[in-house]
């Protein structure tokens, strides 16, 4: 890309380099499974048969999610908090990134971020920017998470914070690290989360310009 280039101004081969919306046709589709946060449904797609010759139906089953939105709260001195939670599926303890379902009807990824920093930290930010947008497992389900960066910190009194813990919530460590630490718990193995690693990771890249190239959020 040249030097004066926009982030988003792209040409030649980059230009093509962008995951696009698509949908092939589905014959029908049927729910299977129905759970507090998210399904389980099975979809009859009409695909390209064998060799390009024609088309045919097959199956493809897949998690039904509703997304979910993470907050990478960076402080003035650089940085990141990480918070271990118990996480069932996996039986382990997991350092993560403040984050939750987008499950508030009419709430989009950037304020379920703000209201997870909130939540889980009792902590707002004045700056906003999103680090990253990624489907975690597309061929398995439609779960699509935003990463921001959230900055410009300030610590939300308790009687604003109007919510109460439970279950995993319940016994939420905090701890701030550096976010060249913070890359190096990714690099060597030691944090499995994958919002958080990409999270971290896209930070790192992002410091390199000041966080100028960063997307507001909702840009694209």
């Amino acid at each position: 890309m040249p030097s004066d280039a926009h982030p988003d101004q792209t040409t030649g081969a980059d230009a093509k380099l962008a995951d696009a919306p698509e949908s092939w046709p589905v014959e029908r589709s049927e729910e299977r499974f129905r759970g507090v946060k998210c399904g389980v449904r099975t979809d009859w797609v009409r695909m390209p048969g064998a060799g390009g010759e024609g088309t045919t139906v097959a199956s493809r089953d897949y998690m039904d999610h509703p997304g979910a939105a993470a907050a990478l709260a960076l402080d003035g001195d650089g940085r990141v908090l990480l918070q271990r939670q118990y996480r069932h599926a996996t039986r382990h303890t997991l350092w993560e990134l403040p984050a939750g379902l987008i499950d508030v009807e009419g709430e989009g990824p950037l304020p379920t971020a703000q209201r997870e920093l909130v939540e889980e930290a009792g902590l707002r930010a004045g700056r906003w920017h999103e680090l990253a947008d990624f489907f975690p497992s597309p061929g398995f389900s439609n779960e699509r998470i935003h990463v921001f960066l959230a900055r410009d910190l300030s610590v939300v009194p308790d009687e604003e914070v109007d919510f109460e813990r439970e279950h995993e919530e319940v016994g939420l460590v905090a701890e701030w690290v550096s976010l060249e630490e913070a890359v190096g718990l990714v690099m060597t193995g030691r944090l499995h989360n994958g919002a958080t690693q990409i999270g971290i990771l896209a930070a790192h890249a992002a410091a390199a310009d000041g966080f100028a190239s960063l997307r507001e959020p909702g840009a694209d």
